[in-house]
This record gives structure tokens, C-alpha cells and sequence, in this order.
């Protein structure tokens, strides 16, 4: 009998507790995502935030569920703005840019495309319909072309921060607006200034404020009650919280039934910024390590935690994630000659209970922690690895046994490889390409970061092979040394050597990391592992981040606060 799946829990930042996940409808989810300001390249917060939530989607879908993904593009803003007079661009055709961008990114991270990807400036009859209603229903006010929201008339505002008006001080961050009746007043929309763009309403010609656009487009796409709305810690306040006050004001009927926020990036342990030359885009980040790299370091932290990104976390899970493919890739050039004859005649071979013990537990494992608040850390550093170590435990038994003990391992290696795949899939490590060619991708990045060839490290191995044979042992470990300081390790496979990416020597950390200098791959082990024995990024989750509105996944005006 089929166990049962544990319940789905998410933690909710407006009980700010773990909640058994019922979604409105059964069966359907609706969910909402608080998308990008497009006015350049995405830097790894971002990354760290979709990745989380494409995990989400992932396995709301993985359980079965009809899901409705949305998640916008703020294409009209201030800094979008300031950006297109700098260069010279029409702001439209700047932020249009920048979408596209940003969906390449997302398509290298292996992020599933959303269901719907509203833009504001396609929506602007939906908000000014609601920015209508909310001054109908005594909660908005125009002045001058400007419409503000009235916090004054809306008595549940902080409900989700938990911040009180009075303990906010005017003026403390933004200067006082004399327009405004409370200088917590924010804007749903701004008249229209010189050069920039505007469209007509009945309060003048102008933009929306940044708020409003999130309120008119989950409503328009998942009505004003749905399951699920999403974002960066830092939208709690104002945004999030802006969003609830002027939902709820234009429908009382207006309900998300969970809220859930990401943990933040730091750099090296430090703020990210531009000006402290720590700021790391996707693109930069990408262009020397392999996309599915990134985003398995940002599934080895929980999606709530902050995460630290560093080159030597990097470098681990870059390893870790050649190490996954190329236990894939041995395992299917082993079962490749005998997947025929174990169709033919493996009925009959039973998979032995260690085997079946080691599926059973990858897969419930896998169920549990993602049921836990989406606990992507604890499949990484437990199950995932021991599914693993089975396959290649397997594979050095495989050809020492008789034909039938043979057909057995077949028929367990090929179930453990199919219930890995299910569970990389759901966590988006699964690439389309295949495993060689994955493995491929990595070593060029490798090659690439140690700013050599493929035929520099031929020439090398070369160099160390005669070396070895005219005795010069010094030497052949000199050559060896060097190539691994560089990211590249010498592995001796009976009279042959191969290489493959490792971490840097001089980046070593002895607690996670071993010494890279073990020489010899036994003829009989089918794979090159790493040295280190778990193949898992841990980086280091207390670490207290604060991060500024530059890295935030909206960019609010001074007008807006």
C-alpha cells in the first residue's frame, strides 16, 4: 500500500507560523509573484528569489494541482526613466530590453515560464478601475493630479508588518509631502511631469504609483481572493503591505490566504552594493559557472534564510553538481549494453531490499522535506546524496556478479535513476541537454575560469606523463599542483589520465572541503567523484543581512513612501 503523502506546509508571514496549504478551490492554486523593475540586468537577488518560487510551482504542480503563476514586469518607473535619459532610449524600448534579458536568465536557471506575465503598461484601465473605486469607497483622494491613499481611513494598516503608524516618524526617511493629509499617505498615481510618459485619467494625465499595479493585476488575473502571494523580505514593507491596504479598499471581499518571503543575498558576508564593487549580476555570474551551478547553491540554503554567495561556495556547488551528472552518465554507459537483455529477461530478477529501501527513502525524503515549508537544503545533504553513493556502489559491483545477480542491479540502478530524475526535475536540476553534454558545459567553464584550453591541459598532462616516465616525480606533481590551484584536477585512471573541474586548491576550506590530491581512480569505480564526500553546498545561513531598495526586487520612488 502506497504511503501517504505528508501534508503541504507553508510558513505565512502574515501568521507568522508553518500553515497546512488548502488552497481556495480544490484542486487549483492561484498564485502571485512580485516580479522585476526592468531597467537592467538582474543581479543573483533576484535570482534567489525566482528560483524559490519556480521551486514552489515546481511542486504545487509535482502534487497535482492546476496552478495559475503570475508574476509581472514593472515597465514604467522612475528608474526606468532616469536609465532611458541617460542612454538616450526611449523608455518603452529600454524596459522591453530588459524583460527580454531577464527572461533569458530565468530560461539559464531552468525557471518553467509563468502562466500569465502582465506588463503594467498593458494594464492601466484595470488601475485606474481601481484606483476609482478606492477613492469611491473614502479611502483615496486627489490633489493637484496626484491620487494618495488615506491610511488614516484604512484601520487595519500593519497588519502584515506589524507596524504602527505612530511608531513611524515623519520625515525620518523621506521628506514631508504637504500634499498628503498623513505623511504615510503613498501615491496610486502621479501626475504627469515634463519628458516623461503618461496616459489620460480622470485625475489627469500621469502613471501609476507602484503599488497599485501589483493590487489591479493578481485581481485581474486570479480575482480578488487567491491563494498565494510572493516576494523578497524587503516587500513586506512598504509594498506588500501597500498592496493588502489598497486591495482590500477597492474590495473588502480581498483575500490572500498565505504569504510567503524569501531571505535576502549578501556577498562575501557583506551588504551587496555597487559602490562596494560586490554586486553580482546573473549574467556575470553565468558567464564562468554553469547556470544549473547558481541555482543548486541557492536550493543548498533555505528559501527563508539569508544566503551568502562567495566564489568558494560556488566553486562547491559546481563541483557537486558535476559530480551528480557524471554519476548519471556512468550509470547510463553501464546499463546502456544491458537495458535490452534486462527487458528481455529481468522479469523475473528481483531488486534486492537495499535497493528498494534506498528508493523508498529518496522518494519519501523527498516528499517530506518539500512538504516542510519547501526544505530544498535537507534533499541535497541527506537522501539525494545516498541515492547516489548507491549508484556508484552498484556500478563496481555490476561487473563482478553472475548474469542473474547482474539483471538485478540492472533493474535497481535503472528504478534509482528514474526516481532521481523526479526529484531533480522538481527541484529544476534536470537539464534538457543531455548528462555528456551537461559535463561538457562544465568543463568549459572551468577551462574558462582557469583561463586555459582544452589543449593547454592536454599539453600538461603530456608534460606530466613524460615527466613520470623519465622519473621526475617533483616535477609531474608540480604540473599537477599547478593545473588544480587552477580548478582543474589530474585524475590517474589506470594508464590514462582524464581530468575534470574541481575546486581551487588555494580556495580550500578544510571544514568542507578535502585535500584534492588523492591520485589514483581504482580502474574498477566507474565514476570520478569528488573528493569531498558530500556533494553539497552549506553555506552559512545566520548570517544577518540588510539590503537596500538598489537590490530590492521593486525600486520605489520618494514619491511612493
Amino acid at each position: 500500500m502506497a504511503k501517504e503523502r505528508p501534508e503541504f506546509q507553508l510558513y505565512n508571514s502574515m501568521t507568522k507560523q508553518k500553515e497546512i496549504f488548502k488552497p481556495i478551490v480544490e484542486g487549483k492554486v492561484g498564485v502571485y509573484i512580485c516580479g522585476v523593475t526592468s531597467y537592467d540586468l538582474s543581479h543573483i537577488g533576484h535570482a534567489r528569489a525566482y528560483v524559490a518560487f519556480d521551486v514552489l510551482y515546481r511542486y504545487l504542480k509535482y502534487l497535482g494541482y492546476e496552478v495559475v503563476y503570475v508574476r509581472n514586469f514593472t515597465d514604467v518607473d522612475d528608474k526606468i526613466i532616469n536609465r532611458a535619459n541617460e542612454r538616450g532610449e526611449d523608455p518603452k524600448a529600454l524596459s522591453w530590453r530588459f524583460c527580454e534579458e531577464f527572461l533569458s536568465d530565468m530560461a539559464d536557471l531552468q525557471c518553467l515560464l509563468p502562466t500569465h506575465q502582465p506588463r503594467v503598461t498593458d494594464h492601466m484601465d484595470q488601475i485606474k478601475d481601481m484606483i476609482a473605486q478606492i477613492i469611491s469607497n473614502g479611502c483615496g483622494y486627489a490633489v493637484d493630479g496626484n491620487v494618495f491613499f488615506s491610511v488614516n481611513n484604512f484601520p487595519s494598516y500593519g497588519l502584515l508588518s506589524g507596524r504602527k503608524l505612530e511608531d513611524n516618524r515623519a520625515g525620518e526617511r523621506v521628506a514631508v509631502d504637504t500634499r498628503k493629509r498623513n505623511p504615510f499617505d503613498f501615491a496610486l498615481w502621479k501626475a504627469a511631469k515634463p519628458g516623461e510618459p503618461f496616459w489620460d485619467s480622470p485625475w489627469g494625465p500621469g502613471r501609476p504609483g507602484w503599488h497599485i499595479e501589483c493590487s489591479a493585476m493578481s485581481a485581474h488575473y486570479l480575482t480578488h481572493a487567491f491563494d498565494i502571494h510572493g516576494g523578497g523580505m524587503d516587500l513586506i514593507f512598504p509594498h506588500h503591505e501597500n498592496e493588502i491596504a489598497q486591495s482590500c479598499a477597492a474590495c473588502p471581499e480581498s483575500k490572500v490566504n498565505y504569504w510567503i518571503h524569501n531571505g535576502f543575498v549578501t556577498a562575501n558576508d557583506e551588504k551587496m552594493s555597487k559602490s562596494v564593487g560586490n554586486f553580482f549580476t546573473i549574467r556575470e555570474v553565468t558567464e564562468l559557472y554553469h547556470p544549473l551551478a547558481l541555482r543548486y547553491f541557492l536550493l543548498g540554503t533555505h528559501y527563508r534564510s539569508p544566503v551568502n554567495y562567495s566564489i568558494s561556495q560556488i566553486e562547491i556547488a559546481s563541483e557537486s553538481l558535476f559530480y551528480i551528472y557524471q554519476t548519471l552518465q556512468d550509470c547510463a554507459d553501464a546499463l546502456l549494453p544491458l537495458r535490452e537483455e534486462s527487458e528481455t529477461n529481468g522479469k523475473k530478477a528481483r531488486i534486492s531490499p537495499a535497493a528498494q529501501e534506498c528508493i523508498n527513502k529518496l522518494r519519501s525524503d523527498f516528499e517530506t522535506k518539500l512538504a516542510d515549508d519547501l526544505h530544498t537544503p535537507s534533499i541535497l545533504n541527506s537522501s539525494l546524496i545516498e541515492a547516489f553513493r548507491f549508484i556508484n556502489t552498484s556500478l563496481n559491483m555490476l561487473k563482478k556478479q553472475q548474469k542473474q545477480q547482474q539483471l538485478s542491479i540492472v533493474k535497481a540502478l535503472i528504478e534509482i535513476e528514474k526516481q532521481i530524475k523526479d526529484v531533480l526535475d522538481a527541484l529544476g536540476l534536470l537539464s534538457s541537454s543531455t548528462y555528456n553534454e551537461v559535463l561538457q558545459q562544465l568543463k568549459l567553464k572551468a577551462l574558462k575560469r582557469a583561463g586555459l584550453t582544452e589543449e593547454d591541459v592536454r599539453h600538461s598532462i603530456e608534460e606530466r606523463m613524460l615527466a613520470r616516465k623519465n622519473k621526475e616525480f617533483s616535477r609531474g606533481d608540480e604540473i599537477r599542483s599547478d593545473l588544480a590551484a587552477k580548478g582543474i584536477a589530474l585524475m590517474d585512471v589506470g594508464s590514462e589520465t582524464v581530468w575534470r573541474p574541481c575546486v581551487p586548491v588555494q580556495q580550500e576550506q578544510p571544514a568542507v572541503q578535502p585535500r584534492q590530491e588523492k591520485p589514483v581512480v581504482q580502474l574498477e569505480q566507474p565514476v570520478v567523484q569528488p573528493q569531498h564526500e558530500k556533494p553539497v553546498v552549506q553555506p552559512q545561513e545566520e548570517k544577518p543581512v540588510v539590503v537596500t531598495n538598489e537590490q530590492a526586487n521593486h525600486h520605489p520612488s520618494s514619491a511612493d513612501k
